[in-house]
């Protein structure tokens, strides 16, 4: 546990990253600006992802907790897959503009949730 808060500080700072990260890949989406589509667009997500739930996953072994068991983890891991969701069909599976941005709204309002579930942890 002596690595716990460490790495906690790890996943909240990679939280901001893949959140701002995805904020601005959503603007070049809306302002169609090429950059949307360079490598380091398509990379550093999915680095920044990795780091982000390689943390959580620690923190989850290192303090032995199921999050299956504790209701707003679970909550939490739910919005997450529907971020995931959403944010895809928001950046590059939407098929039209509108539809675009409605999952924007959509996986924004999931990270709303998990952001807040992260810092109420209401139950």
């Amino acid at each position: 546990m002596e690595y716990y808060q460490i790495i906690k500080q790890i996943h909240l700072i990679a939280a901001i990253l893949s959140v701002s990260g995805f904020c601005l890949r959503s603007y070049w989406m809306l302002t169609d600006n090429k950059l949307l589509f360079s490598k380091p667009s398509k990379v550093m997500p999915h680095l920044i992802d990795t780091i982000l739930l390689s943390a959580a996953i620690y923190m989850l072994i290192a303090s032995g907790v199921n999050p299956f068991t504790i209701k707003w983890l679970l909550l939490k891991i739910i919005l997450l897959l529907l971020y995931i969701v959403f944010g895809s069909f928001a950046l590059k599976r939407g098929k039209t503009r509108q539809r675009r941005i409605v999952f924007l709204c959509l996986a924004l309002l999931s990270i709303s949730g998990i952001f807040t579930l992260a810092i109420l942890k209401p139950y």
